[in-house]
């Protein structure tokens, strides 16, 4: 099931709770990517919020919005950089992205294998790719107060799982929003406090979210030795008639 991009563009720009979430979230993961100078940077879903740090310094930057979900004009300050486009369809050239950015993309998704191929297909040889998705076992993806709370929810190591299947390799995984899913003024004031020592702690576990990066990899079939494969080969017990009955011996009586 998809939000609505107003729902979601509402969420992250005009609650707190939403500019909280952008940011934790964002901080994460511009640690996990803190140089991608000249690289094509894309995300896919809604991946907006967490895009902003990479305009300063990647040569492109693009957020493709999936047709059952909307697409809105992103950033507001600058020249429109997001495209709508059909949900396992992009107008990419194959090995054309170095970076992507997975955001309520893959866990609202109706058909998330054809939708991984297609990340796959995109990636450049060796580039990588983050999914950011609602951590099965945190608060945030059984609370449908915040977007995170729709689709299917992940845990990394069923993520993990799942990306091994098609070619990637899991390079690692963080967590973020450690915070409680909550609009109240006590869990907002305290929410950063927690965010701070959920993060310190390493507890993946409780998180609201699972970052999983992950790379293309890229196969070469290995030539055989064979140089010309023998049409007519050998059989072992080729030339060697088949047994017969020793002479003289009346069978139908030794049977009896």
């Amino acid at each position: 099931m998809h939000l609505d991009v107003v729902d979601l563009r509402k969420f992250y720009y005009a609650t707190r709770l939403g500019r909280m979430t952008q940011r934790a979230v964002r901080d994460r993961l511009r640690a996990m990517w803190p140089e991608t100078t000249g690289m094509t940077v894309a995300g896919f879903g809604f991946a907006a919020p967490f895009l902003r740090p990479f305009l300063d310094d990647a040569a492109r930057v693009l957020c493709l919005m999936p047709a059952q979900q909307g697409v809105c004009p992103w950033p507001d300050d600058g020249p429109n950089v997001a495209v709508l486009v059909e949900e396992t369809l992009w107008p990419f050239a194959t090995g054309s992205v170095d970076r992507l950015v997975i955001a309520h993309g893959l866990e609202v998704c109706e058909r998330p294998q054809d939708l991984i191929e297609e990340i796959w297909r995109v990636l450049s040889p060796g580039g990588r790719a983050i999914f950011i998705v609602p951590n099965r076992a945190g608060l945030w993806a059984r609370r449908d107060r915040t977007p995170f709370g729709y689709g299917r929810p992940y845990s990394a190591g069923q993520l993990k799982r799942t990306l091994a299947t098609h070619n990637f390799l899991t390079e690692r995984h963080e967590a973020a929003l450690y915070m409680p899913p909550s609009h109240r003024a006590f869990w907002l004031r305290v929410g950063p406090g927690l965010e701070r020592i959920g993060q310190r702690i390493d507890a993946q576990r409780f998180a609201g979210v699972a970052l999983v990066e992950v790379t293309k990899l890229v196969y070469i079939a290995p030539k055989s030795g064979l140089v010309e494969r023998v049409r007519k080969p050998l059989k072992v017990l080729e030339g060697l008639a088949p047994p017969k009955p020793a002479a003289g011996r009346d069978t139908a009586r030794d049977l009896s």
